[in-house]
């Protein structure tokens, strides 16, 4: 019986000689194929690297569709008003002739404040709010009630500490504090067109020192759109001045008005005066605070006598 022939040994799989066994156009299309499959591989990773730079940009305070930015930090404005149309609010309460908003806007001026003011009344919140401060990423500082931090809590400083409060502030300290209240009541006035003897400082107005601690109660979400006069009846007229820079002391914090169909924002800068009436043509919020620390001290006026208060007196 003739001996059977042994056919050729077949060579491994993925070896040299199986691939040069293989049609050139076959080599073609593997190599293809494998180009596509690293194409996909790269183009996923970067897709992956894109959405995790887009979710860390709207960590660190993008989350606001800002439109317009009515005041970078970096420049230094003289006064920019803007004046925009009267909600009906104000009819609601009693209406003060040659008072009451019928010119309604926002203002902001980095040209009443110095900054070295803005840095010696910075002090005196730092000073009180050594005495407390809240368990939550918000605390504040009333010189007229008393009302301060502590906690989950508030305290009436002047009673809590009695005469140990004259070892943290100064005359000189609410001597300033008058002076600032002043210089923002007069460009308050001027803006409206109003007689500054006309507006009246109102409750409450108070210092805030914003963090990003986790909120602990109601009182730390300070994030949340609202109007002033709708949360105080009292406010006809609100400021804000700024005691601490973005995105050097900060990051977040930004103020928000939250007008039909865009958001304009203001960016703090210490001695920065932002002002405004308080109906509901200024809707507004503060983005979180996300790093950093932002002082501030919110300063009010009423046309209504019967809700004005007293300047705080070192007694």
């Amino acid at each position: 019986m003739a001996p059977q022939r042994r056919g050729a040994s077949k060579a491994p799989e993925g070896s040299g000689a199986a691939e040069r066994r293989l049609p050139s156009s076959m080599k073609k299309d593997r190599a293809l194929r494998e180009g596509q499959r690293t194409w996909l591989r790269n183009a996923g990773l970067g897709a992956g690297f894109v959405l995790a730079a887009l979710l860390l940009w709207s960590s660190l305070g993008a989350e606001d569709d800002i439109a317009e930015v009515l005041a970078h930090h970096g420049e230094v404005l003289a006064g920019r008003f803007i004046e925009v149309p009267c909600s009906e609010d104000y009819d609601s309460h009693r209406r003060f002739e040659g008072c009451t908003p019928r010119k309604c806007g926002r203002g902001i001026t980095d040209g009443v404040i110095t900054r070295e003011e803005a840095q010696r009344i910075r002090s005196i919140a730092e000073k009180g709010l050594s005495l407390g401060g809240s368990d939550g990423g918000a605390s504040i500082l009333d010189l007229h009630s008393g009302a301060l931090s502590v906690g989950k809590h508030f305290v009436n400083l002047y009673r809590y500490f009695g005469d140990r409060i004259h070892n943290v502030f100064s005359d000189e300290d609410f001597q300033l504090y008058r002076d600032v209240r002043r210089k923002v009541q007069l460009t308050i006035a001027d803006a409206f067109g109003i007689s500054s003897s006309l507006l009246h400082l109102t409750k409450p107005t108070f210092f805030s020192r914003i963090n990003s601690t986790e909120a602990r109660t109601a009182h730390d979400e300070y994030w949340h759109a609202h109007v002033d006069k709708v949360t105080y009846g009292s406010f006809d007229y609100t400021s804000l001045l700024y005691l601490s820079d973005y995105l050097e002391d900060f990051g977040g914090g930004r103020f928000v008005f939250m007008d039909e169909g865009a958001n304009r924002t203001v960016e703090p800068r210490a001695g920065r005066v932002s002002f405004f009436t308080s109906g509901s043509e200024n809707l507004h919020r503060v983005e979180k605070v996300h790093w950093g620390t932002r002082y501030a001290i919110t300063i009010a006026f009423t046309c209504n006598p019967d809700h004005g208060i007293a300047d705080p007196a070192f007694t």
